[in-house]
């Protein structure tokens, strides 16, 4: 038999329960920016140029350009389109850039824990050096925040085998880092369950344009492309639609227009009015509130 993992059911999506996002909204409409700090010259890191690049300096500034300039254009233009929005924050970014996250308060937006640093990959630790890893981004957070991260996103969605289980223990209600679904889903683990959040391996401006290669204009059309399926989809289903965004790739000045004329297009879709504009704390929020069996899962 094929090694498995335990953690959910098989569930096809046409035979589950049904239920509405708040106000009656089918589509629950998720923009995450993921903001990240790396070391110098050290540990792991996309390369704008090659595959499997050495730690240099060229590639460790490129990486810095998203929190000098591209996160300040995607605040920008979320405030232009009245959009809130989710960031995935290394812990240690509290370091050297606290002006990002006056920002990311005034805005009132969710912070999601996202490790330490994109450097390290938390699936090669042992489970106590994970354990610790997870208390401490935990601790940076409530500190500088008066209060917990609800969700937790890997670096590089890298998990060990008992990754949920420290993070349901470490008391965070959901995880984003199993793209299996467009709809939550309940993760088994060993003292009781958390929910996965979908987050997106392919609607993901550094899947799509770093690695695959993609132009930014291939990038917005697949946005384009999601909201317009998902915006139909969502009349039989309620869905989640959560878009993945590096301040260091598409907050480039060539890319963002692109970005901006897809966002564009779906605030202003003719049957919007069926999108919850949200984040994925406010969505794993609802589905706790929602009667046992409803979410499907473990």
């Amino acid at each position: 038999m094929l090694p498995k993992h335990g953690r959910y059911d098989y569930s096809p999506i046409n035979s589950r329960a049904d239920y509405s996002w708040p106000g009656g909204k089918r589509l629950a409409f998720c923009a995450v920016t993921n903001l990240e700090v790396y070391a110098y010259r050290k540990g792991t890191g996309w390369d704008p140029a090659k595959v499997g690049e050495p730690q240099n300096q060229r590639n460790y500034s490129w990486r810095d350009y998203g929190n000098r300039v591209g996160v300040w254009r995607l605040f920008d233009l979320f405030d232009q389109l009245g959009m809130p929005a989710a960031h995935n924050v290394n812990s240690l970014l509290y370091d050297d850039h606290p002006q990002i996250f006056e920002r990311i308060r005034q805005r009132r937006d969710e912070i999601i824990a996202h490790g330490r640093t994109n450097a390290e990959r938390q699936g090669d630790l042992w489970e106590l050096d994970e354990r610790r890893l997870i208390d401490d981004v935990t601790r940076v957070i409530e500190a500088h925040e008066g209060k917990p991260p609800k969700g937790w996103m890997g670096p590089a969605a890298s998990e060990s085998n008992t990754t949920p289980d420290l993070l349901q223990e470490a008391g965070y209600r959901y995880v984003m880092d199993w793209p299996a679904d467009d709809q939550p889903f309940w993760l088994r683990t060993r003292k009781g369950r958390i929910l996965s959040v979908p987050y997106p391996a392919e609607l993901n401006d550094s899947a799509s344009i770093i690695h695959r290669r993609d132009s930014v204009n291939q990038f917005a059309d697949m946005i384009v492309a999601q909201f317009d399926e998902m915006v139909e989809q969502c009349v039989a289903q309620p869905l989640v639609l959560t878009l993945s965004l590096h301040a260091f790739v598409v907050g480039q000045p060539f890319r963002i227009g692109a970005l901006r004329k897809a966002l564009q297009h779906c605030v202003g879709h003719p049957k919007n009015d069926r999108v919850w504009w949200t984040t994925p704390g406010a969505v794993a929020d609802h589905c706790y509130a929602l009667p046992a069996g409803i979410i499907p899962g473990g």
